[in-house]
């Protein structure tokens, strides 16, 4: 197979792309390995071996074929098994030996809890660490003969430390250095130092204003010299500090501050960790300590395991959303720091506490170059060495990069086999969808197949009001956005027999196991999921744009606002897609085909686009001018110097000779400038200027430079539809979504010149033509059709008839035509378990809620409805024949005549009856469920609350005796007995409804 990258055809073939004819069965029924996933989350030491067998068929029979093992305290009451004792290794162990039975794929997390790595068998000395100062103000000249106070640890961002390790902490402590500098009588301090020097990175998800990057201007003012430390003027004591903590120097004249360094544990501790699971996160800067970590932990599930099974059970390590915050120190900082960026850091060491040495500019860069350093020391010795040691035992990496990542987000995902995000349930929790973005990126300039998400995460407002049809609209944008493996937060483990809902992870997730209500229809939405992951696996995303990150760390990849239409936390793309790139990766891998920047994995785009950024390190702007050179073209402003102090003052004139060679000049035009140099192109100023606070040019002036060039957006429609587009060897896949309650109807726009257009549609599986489509300036129109929030794969085949005139009398979605309504009367069974009527007769349908009988208005669970109709009417013998159900609240399965006609859980609310319908005697069974909420509100009423005892003598939940509901048990209370209740049941109007068949055309 040949690659052929062309900016005007934007035709990008990979090798090992799939042929178009492998896909037809493989999208009706998916391969396992395109099945969705779930965390498997175990409440602290609440495991049951039969429970987890149970578990595990029961994600088996539901469609999920891959999971996250993470067990985590949050409240629930602690169960019999000790973390990492021998018969919990016994479970997992037993866990591993099913899955690899059922051919499902487990990922265990990197530690206990969720954070990251580390437990009760990291040292302090092999733990985060700060380092920290304390102050002594001397005058001379005379002799200085005392101790030196002990700086004390910072206080931990998360304040989570037991007793324990309190006490562990507060007794580490090592001498690093001892520095004299002149005493500043002036107030002016190193802005934002505890960002800068790497003392805290909040969570960028979860509290306001925390930077996505920081700045590196140009130009910085001029301090007041009682503000700044004469870099010639740091004395270097360390010698001279006793063993007890004793100084003895002779005090030149003046005044002097003795400043006494030290390291001390950062705080940071495995959370939410079970508590014999709690420690310290082990050091991320040294490959010693990850060692050790995982030789406690992760080699010593390997060796209880043993022999494993290939391409199922345990296959892969996790490092979930990094929430453990930022280190600055480790015992070989200095000697790695001199190493990495050619200097001394210790006269620069007074900057950790906000002083500034030389000048603010050159305290800047030693801070700048102190988060490079810690960044490379994070993904080398901490991450890399991970992905090494798991090599080792065949066994890959994911990694969720962002939160509290003191680096940058796209470098340490660059290092996973599969990276993740997360995003959590529309209204029910924060706003991730940064780090979808970030993920998707990340796959697609790297060449990985399968990009996961936490999916729809959620906090206690959720309330299991979640299910597959009120998710599938965020679902579709998820695909849009680069997603193409779900893996739902949560499924936590249920050990508790017949106690329902059963177990919760406390107030947190989507509550997506085996004890809701609707778990037995659910295997359909998985399919659903699954065909459309598989689709999106296939060949290489098409982008047009590809936005350059600045260098340093941290950083968060936010594209322009522009570039976005929607409102979040479900931000859609526009015409010409994106994707951000980290320098590494740029640096590393980038190359230039064909006139477009390309990627090893054969992704590819037409615009370069710089983040305005004064600074840019010499290496990466020859970097630039290189893919410049051989053709790629390059949109924004040139930089003026280096943001490091290596090769300082060098640097500067090295980066500004290269920008004034690229750029021509270093002054911004007042009109847009078209420069070319070698076989490329730049672009720069006028309306390419990036407006005050952004990043990067405004959507709309980019977007114009492509269609300048004749590249036409990749798809439009005047309707509110999303879309997503890959591209296989032979096929041009789009995914449109209808992101509304609405129905409707639009042209929709192609950026593809040949080949048929094919509906494919992920609900049902099946395949057929859309004959009706036309052709202009190199893209395809088609009138679409969606029902609410409906999807489908439109796919046109390079192979495919030039032709595109319409077909005389077809249309792509031919009109439905009622037959008849099915008005009851309806007998309806509930189940007396769960307090329904076993059998009562409805004459009309109406919703539960609005019964009289408290069986009904509080039932949870599944009903059956049943009635018998005749066939009236006409029906043509070569139109099809549908069952329209209606409102649906909230699944529904459909039988006639004894045949299974499957699961409806979303619009169109219909399924195919012709070849199962009768003239005469139709007996047709519709089983619906609902939710959990109206039984567990009704377990909250005065007659129902209260009313059992439950206790596991196995110890479960402590082995206490808990009240329950009079049908429920939940371990977290999420309503009361004035609640609202959920609107439940089969509300219609129920029909026959026909439509003349669009055939497939090969």
């Amino acid at each position: 197979m040949r690659v052929l990258l062309v900016l005007a055809s934007m035709a990008v073939f990979i090798p090992g792309t799939l042929w178009s004819e492998d896909l037809k069965p493989q999208f009706a029924d998916p391969p396992d390995s395109a099945r969705p996933g779930v965390y498997w989350y175990f409440m602290d030491g609440n495991l049951d071996r039969e429970g987890m067998t149970a578990d595990l068929e029961a994600m088996k029979a539901a469609g999920i074929g891959n999971l996250v093992f993470l067990e985590v305290n949050v409240g629930v009451p602690r169960g019999p098994i000790s973390f990492l004792s021998e018969k919990w290794q016994e479970l997992f162990t037993h866990a591993v030996r099913e899955s690899e039975r059922l051919g499902i794929e487990i990922t265990l997390g990197s530690g206990p809890g969720w954070t990251g790595s580390g437990g009760p068998w990291v040292k302090p000395e092999r733990s985060m660490q700060h380092l920290v100062a304390a102050s002594v103000e001397v005058r001379g000249p005379s002799h200085f003969q005392a101790r030196l106070p002990v700086p004390e640890p910072r206080k931990p961002f998360f304040d989570t430390l037991p007793p324990d390790l309190t006490k562990r902490r507060a007794a580490f402590y090592e001498d690093v250095a001892v520095l004299a500098v002149p005493y500043l009588a002036g107030d002016q301090k190193i802005a934002d130092i505890d960002e800068k020097a790497l003392y805290y990175r909040s969570p960028y998800s979860s509290v306001a204003g925390v930077k996505p990057y920081l700045p590196a201007p140009s130009r910085y003012p001029v301090l007041s010299a009682d503000s700044v430390i004469p870099l010639d003027k740091v004395i270097d004591l360390t010698s001279r500090l006793g063993p007890d903590g004793a100084l003895s120097w002779a005090v030149p004249a003046g005044r002097w501050t003795i400043l006494r360094f030290g390291r001390r544990n950062n705080g940071a501790n495995t959370r939410p960790a079970p508590i014999p699971g709690l420690g310290f996160e082990c050091d991320k800067f040294d490959t010693g300590s990850l060692d050790a970590h995982f030789q406690e932990y992760i080699g010593k599930l390997l060796n209880n395991v043993g022999k494993r099974k290939e391409g199922a059970g345990w296959t892969m390590i996790h490092m979930d959303s990094w929430e453990m915050g930022a280190q600055n120190w480790t015992s070989n900082f200095r000697q790695e720091f001199r190493h990495r960026r050619g200097y001394d850091p210790l006269p620069f060491y007074p900057t950790y506490t906000g002083r500034i040495v030389g000048s603010l500019e050159l305290s800047e860069r030693f801070l700048w170059d102190v988060r490079k350093t810690g960044q490379e020391l994070v993904i080398e010795n901490h991450a890399g060495r991970l992905k090494e040691l798991g090599r080792q035992y065949g066994l890959g990496l994911s990694i969720e990069p962002y939160d509290m990542n003191p680096t940058a987000d796209l470098a340490l995902g660059a290092l996973a086999d599969v990276p993740m995000c997360e995003f959590w349930s529309q209204g029910y929790g924060f706003d991730t969808s940064f780090s979808c973005i970030e993920a998707a990126s990340i796959a697609h300039t790297l060449g990985r197949p399968v990009v996961a998400a936490e999916a729809f995460t959620a906090e206690d407002s959720e309330a299991m009001k979640q299910y597959p049809g009120s998710m599938k609209n965020q679902g579709d944008w998820a695909f849009c956005a680069g997603i193409n493996r779900f893996v739902f937060h949560t499924f936590a483990h249920q050990p508790l027999g017949d106690a329902r809902p059963g177990m919760t992870m406390g107030p947190y997730g989507v509550h997506w196991h085996r004890n809701q209500t609707w778990w037995r229809m659910v295997a359909e939405y998985h399919r659903y999921v699954s065909r459309c992951s598989f689709l999106l696996r296939q060949g290489i995303a098409v982008a047009d744009i590809l936005y350059l990150t600045p260098e340093g760390a941290p950083q968060v990849f936010r594209p322009p606002p522009s570039a976005l239409t929607g409102a979040n936390p479900i931000p859609d793309r526009r015409g010409y897609n994106f994707d951000g790139c980290a320098p590494e990766t740029l640096q590393a891998s980038a190359e230039v085909r064909d006139g477009r920047i390309s990627f090893p994995g054969g992704s590819s785009y037409g615009l370069l686009v710089l983040p305005a950024f004064d600074t840019m390190t010499p290496s990466l702007l020859g970097k630039i001018t290189s893919l410049v050179e051989q053709g790629a073209t390059l949109v924004g402003a040139p930089p003026l110097k280096s943001p490091s102090l290596s090769g300082y003052p060098e640097c500067d004139r090295e980066v500004r000779a290269k920008a004034e060679v690229l750029w021509g000049r270093l002054e911004p035009p007042a009109m847009i400038a078209r420069r070319p140099f070698g076989k490329g192109l730049i672009f720069w100023g006028g309306r390419l200027k990036v407006p005050t606070h952004e990043l990067y040019p405004d959507y709309e002036a980019t977007a114009a430079l492509l269609r300048q060039g004749g590249i036409p957006a990749d798809f439009e429609a005047p309707g509110p539809v999303r879309y997503t587009h890959r591209r296989t060897k032979d096929l041009d896949i789009y995914f449109v979504s209808n992101r509304t309650e609405n129905a409707v109807a639009c042209p929709c726009t192609f950026r593809v010149e040949r080949g048929s257009p094919e509906l494919w549609d992920p609900l049902t599986g099946a395949i057929r033509t859309l004959p009706e489509s036309s052709r202009a300036g190199g893209r395809t129109v088609v009138p679409m059709k969606f029902e609410p929030y409906q999807s489908f794969f439109v796919i046109f085949r390079s192979g495919g008839s030039a032709d595109s005139s319409p077909v005389l009398g077809e249309s792509n979605f031919p009109e439905l035509q009622p037959v008849s309504e099915l008005r009851g009367p309806w007998t309806v069974s509930f189940d007396p378990k769960w307090g329904g009527p076993a059998e009562i007769v409805f004459d009309r349908l109406e919703d539960w809620t609005a019964r009289l009988e408290p069986g009904i208005k509080h039932y949870s669970g599944i009903a059956t409805y049943r009635t018998l109709f005749d066939l009236i009417g006409v029906v043509d013998g070569r139109s099809r024949l549908y069952l329209q159900l209606g409102k649906v609240n909230v699944m529904a399965r459909v039988r006639l005549n004894g045949h299974d006609l499957g699961t409806s859980w979303c619009a169109p609310w219909r399924v195919d009856i012709i070849d199962f319908v009768k003239a005469q005697g139709n007996r047709l069974e519709i089983e619906v469920a609902n939710l959990w909420a109206n039984r567990l509100i009704g377990d909250q009423q005065a007659r129902d609350r209260d009313v059992r005892d439950l206790r596991w003598p196995s110890g479960l939940l402590e082995g206490k005796a808990l009240k329950a509901g009079r049908y429920t048990f939940s371990t977290h209370s999420y309503y009361n007995a004035d609640s609202d209740l959920q609107s439940s049941g089969l509300l219609g109007p129920v029909q026959l409804v026909t439509a003349k068949p669009v055939p497939f055309r090969h």
